[in-house]
């Protein structure tokens, strides 16, 4: 047999073959998934204020004016900014000298100041310590049961142990206004957070306790975990290097806002807690069951919660908050539904947050849960954080009347109903 060479004269039948290969070429490179492209949106930024009765419509004023900075910077980016929103001084101190009466009223003035000027209010813990008054935590019942935009906390465990006269108040207080508010929703603007530092700019666990003046950033980036993963499934190594890199394209995009916002307004900019918050259908346990392949809550889940913890710690950038990972049951529209099918449980959760920062958010109860069932569960999350001395939050929503077995009645944009499930 011959071997016949190429010749100039019979270049064209090459070329042409050549071109057929570069068209395939390009055709299986458009078939393979990218590191994900897509930006996240802005869930907050977040300001931190110290206000006065007599001058606070000045100076929440003067914070929004830093705050709509912030957001123009963020828009001329190409990114969605879903929120502004403000922390006071700690609930006792914002209200000090006051009646209960008359800091009811300031506090309705200021949850319709929120309304009308387009942001969130977060009014800080109302216990930090033991010591604490605790007639503080009552004022907090009254104002979340009446006020339908105030957000608050309460500490239950920091760096000196865990609070137990706190956890215990905190359980009378989420009875309270699970009881009183309308359909229950009360508790959804009220958590108990432990060892979590001040600053942080997610809800409702935010506070600070200096002179304000600052601001800090958080995203809603759960989608860019559901494009690394879908990329990456199954694959941890390549998952967690390519997340970090993803999370780092648009953390310095925000330590850049971040900085410039401050060098032109006098403000400090506090951080970046670069947890990739889900809401809805940008939903984390989606993502999360595009690399497990499995649905969430099955083996693999708490493998894949620590890769994006690692991801989010391993960002580039001043970090605040949680800076890890959130597991909001109610918030996540895959994460009810699996729920529901009782997929995962309390207890999962508890083990998932010894890799990450998650706790117990937004847990839907049956109405007749005691006041000591739910300590013991604020203490599970103090006891785990204290341990690992990392951030968790506990958001529990007991619903009157509702039975395991039941399905929840939310009507929130915010809350997809699932079912209650009986208290392990």
């Amino acid at each position: 047999m011959s071997v016949q060479f190429w010749q100039p004269s019979h270049s064209f039948p090459i070329r042409r073959h050549k071109m057929k290969l570069i068209a395939l070429t390009a055709l299986l490179l458009m078939s393979v998934p990218l590191v994900a492209q897509s930006k996240p949106k802005v869930r907050t930024v977040t300001g931190f204020v110290r206000i006065d009765p007599g001058t606070y419509q000045k100076q929440i004023a003067d914070a929004l004016v830093v705050l709509r900075t912030a957001k123009r910077e963020f828009i001329a980016e190409g990114y969605q900014v879903e929120t502004l929103r403000l922390t006071t001084q700690p609930l006792g101190e914002l209200v000090a000298g006051m009646s209960n009466e008359q800091a009811l009223a300031y506090l309705a003035l200021l949850d319709h100041l929120s309304v009308k000027e387009d942001f969130l209010l977060n009014v800080g813990p109302a216990m930090m310590h033991d010591t604490d008054d605790p007639a503080t935590m009552h004022l907090l019942e009254l104002a979340l049961s009446t006020l339908p935009n105030i957000e608050a906390s309460a500490i239950i465990a920091d760096e000196a142990g865990i609070h137990w006269k706190t956890i215990h108040r905190t359980s009378e207080l989420v009875k309270y206004v699970a009881e009183h508010s309308p359909r229950s929703q009360g508790t959804f603007n009220f958590t108990a957070t432990a060892m979590l530092k001040p600053l942080s700019p997610f809800f409702p666990g935010s506070y600070h306790t200096g002179a304000g003046r600052q601001f800090a950033i958080g995203f809603e980036g759960a989608n860019v975990v559901a494009e690394v993963f879908t990329k990456d499934k199954g694959n941890a190594a390549a998952a967690t290097a390519d997340l970090t890199a993803a999370l780092t394209t648009h953390a310095k995009v925000a330590d850049t806002i971040g900085n410039k916002v401050a060098q032109e307004t006098g403000w400090t900019y506090g951080g970046l807690d670069p947890t990739p918050a889900p809401l809805g259908d940008v939903s984390i346990a989606a993502a999360i069951e595009d690399f497990t392949g499995a649905k969430f809550g099955s083996s693999g889940t708490l493998t894949a919660a620590r890769i994006i913890t690692a991801a989010v710690k391993a960002v580039p950038v001043k970090q605040i908050g949680y800076s890890g990972l959130m597991v909001p049951v109610l918030e996540d529209k895959v994460m009810a539904k699996r729920w529901a099918e009782s997929a995962f449980n309390i207890d999962s959760l508890l083990a998932y947050s010894s890799v990450c920062g998650t706790g117990l958010d937004t847990i839907p109860l049956p109405g007749d849960v005691t006041i000591e069932q739910m300590d013991r569960m604020y203490a599970d999350v103090a006891s785990l954080a204290t341990k690992w001395n990392k951030p968790l939050s506990a958001r529990l929503q007991p619903i009157p009347n509702k039975k395991p077995g039941d399905q929840t009645d939310f009507k929130s944009p915010y809350l997809f109903n699932t079912m209650i499930h009986p208290l392990p």
